[in-house]
C-alpha cells in the first residue's frame, strides 16, 4: 500500500508540473545569425534595387531642356527611390510570411496576446516622419533654387490686363484682321505695331518689376551640380564669362483655345521661340478661363488665372522643339489647346526675330477651330460647350507639321 502511494506520488511530483499548465524552462536561443544576414541581405538588395529604379527617372521623361529640369528629376528620384524601397521591403516580409511562417491548415487556435511594443510604435512613427520631412526639405530647397515665379498683379479683367502688359487693342486688332493703318489683305507691307504696343502704366508695371526681380544664377549653379545629366540628350553648358542678359518680358496670352506670344520688339507669334542659355521673364495672362502653362521638357508649369497678371522666369538648356500644352485638361478643346517651343541658338533666334517682324500678320492654326466646325457640321449635338475665340493674327504662325522632342 505504501509503495503504491510512494510510486504515485513520485509520479505526481515528475508529472504535476506539466498537468498543471506551467510552461516548460524556455531558454532565450540568442541571436539568429542566420536571420541577420537574411535580413541584411534583403536590405541591401532592396537599396540596390531603389538606387538602379531612381536612375531610371530621366529615361520616363522627355530630355531635361531647361536648368530647372535636373533639380526636378532629381526631387522626382527621390520620391521614387523612397517609395521603391517601402514597397520591396513591405512585399519581401509578406511573401517570406506566406511561404514560411504559415499555420497549419486546421490550426484555429489564436495568436500570442501581444499587448504592445513601445520600441516598435516609436520606430515605426520616427521612420515616416524622418522621411516626410526629408522629401519636404528637398522640395523646399529645390523651390528656393528655380526661383522662377515672380510677381503677381490683380487686374479686373482681361481688358485692364492687356492694358497693364502695354497691349492695348490687341483683342480689337485681331477682330478687325491686321494692324492699323495696314491692309492685311495685300500683305504687301510688314504691319506697323507700334500703334498696338503702347508702353504699360508705369505704376503698375513697375510693380510687377519690383515683384518680379529674383536671379536666375542659382538655377545655372543647380544644374552644373547635378548628379545626373539628360538621359541620351545633350545639354549645352552655359557660357563663360558674365550671365547673358534676360529677355523679356515676352508676354504669353492664354484663352480659349489658343496660345499667343508677343516679344517686345511687337513680333507676335504662334510658338514660343526662345535663346539658348538666355533667362527668360514671361508675363502670363488669361483673357477667359484658367488655363495651365505647363513644358514637360522644361519640367515646369504654371496655372494662367484670370484676373492676374504673373511673371514667370525659365532658363533654356538644350537646343530643340518642345511641346507647350494647356495642363487643366477638360475635354477635347484644353487637349488641342497646344503649341511648340523652339530652343535656338542666340544668332538663329535674332535672326527669326527679324525674318517675323518682317512679315504680314496672318492667323494662327487652331485645332479647336477645327473642332468646333466639326461640331457645327455634325448639328451642335452634345454637351453645351464654348465657341472657340478667334485663331489669334500673329506673324509667325505655329508650324503644326514639325516633329517635337517631347
Amino acid at each position: 500500500m505504501s509503495d503504491s502511494v510512494s510510486t504515485a506520488t513520485g509520479s505526481g511530483a515528475t508529472s504535476g508540473p506539466q498537468g498543471s499548465g506551467t510552461p516548460p524552462d524556455r531558454r532565450d536561443p540568442g541571436l539568429d545569425r542566420g536571420a541577420v544576414v537574411l535580413v541584411t541581405l534583403g536590405v541591401g538588395l532592396d537599396l540596390l534595387a531603389s538606387r538602379w529604379l531612381m536612375d531610371q527617372v530621366p529615361h520616363w521623361l522627355p530630355p531635361q531642356a531647361s536648368t530647372a529640369a535636373p533639380l526636378v528629376d532629381d526631387l522626382f528620384g527621390l520620391e521614387v527611390g523612397i517609395g521603391c524601397f517601402l514597397l520591396l521591403g513591405c512585399t519581401a516580409v509578406m511573401v517570406w510570411t506566406l511561404l514560411f511562417d504559415r499555420t497549419g491548415r486546421y490550426d484555429r487556435d489564436d495568436g500570442e496576446p501581444i499587448e504592445g511594443n513601445l520600441t516598435l510604435e516609436i520606430t515605426w512613427t520616427l521612420i515616416p516622419l524622418v522621411l516626410v520631412l526629408l522629401i519636404a526639405w528637398q522640395a523646399i530647397r529645390v523651390n528656393g533654387q528655380l526661383a522662377s515665379l515672380g510677381g503677381k498683379v490683380r487686374v479686373a479683367g482681361a481688358a485692364e490686363a492687356l492694358r497693364l502688359v502695354g497691349l492695348e487693342g490687341v483683342e480689337e486688332i485681331a477682330a478687325a484682321g491686321g494692324a492699323p493703318g495696314v491692309d492685311a489683305a495685300a500683305g504687301a507691307a510688314a504691319p506697323d505695331h507700334s500703334s498696338a504696343l503702347r508702353p504699360a502704366q508705369a505704376g503698375s508695371a513697375a510693380a510687377i518689376a519690383q515683384a518680379s526681380e529674383r536671379s536666375t544664377a542659382a538655377l545655372a549653379a543647380a544644374q552644373r551640380s547635378s548628379p545626373r545629366a539628360a538621359a541620351g540628350a545633350t545639354v549645352a553648358s552655359p557660357p563663360a564669362g558674365p550671365p547673358p542678359a534676360e529677355l523679356g518680358p515676352v508676354v504669353v496670352i492664354a484663352r480659349q483655345w489658343s496660345w499667343e506670344f508677343i516679344y517686345p520688339n511687337g513680333v507676335r507669334s504662334g510658338e514660343l521661340h526662345l535663346p539658348l542659355n538666355r533667362p527668360v521673364r514671361l508675363r502670363l495672362l488669361s483673357l477667359d478661363v484658367l488655363h495651365g502653362l505647363s513644358i514637360p521638357a522644361f519640367r515646369l508649369r504654371q496655372d494662367v488665372v484670370p484676373g492676374s497678371v504673373i511673371d514667370y522666369r525659365l532658363t533654356p538648356s538644350r537646343e530643340g522643339r518642345y511641346r507647350l500644352r494647356d495642363s487643366l485638361f477638360s475635354g477635347a478643346y484644353f487637349a488641342a489647346n497646344q503649341t511648340d517651343v523652339v530652343v535656338e541658338s542666340e544668332e538663329a533666334f535674332s535672326h527669326w526675330l527679324e525674318t517675323a517682324l518682317a512679315s504680314p500678320l496672318v492667323p494662327n492654326p487652331n485645332l479647336a477651330s477645327d473642332l468646333w466646325e466639326q461640331r457645327l457640321r455634325q448639328g451642335n449635338r452634345g454637351w453645351a460647350t464654348v465657341a472657340p475665340a478667334a485663331p489669334p493674327l500673329v506673324n509667325a504662325p505655329l508650324d503644326a507639321t514639325a516633329p517635337h522632342a517631347g
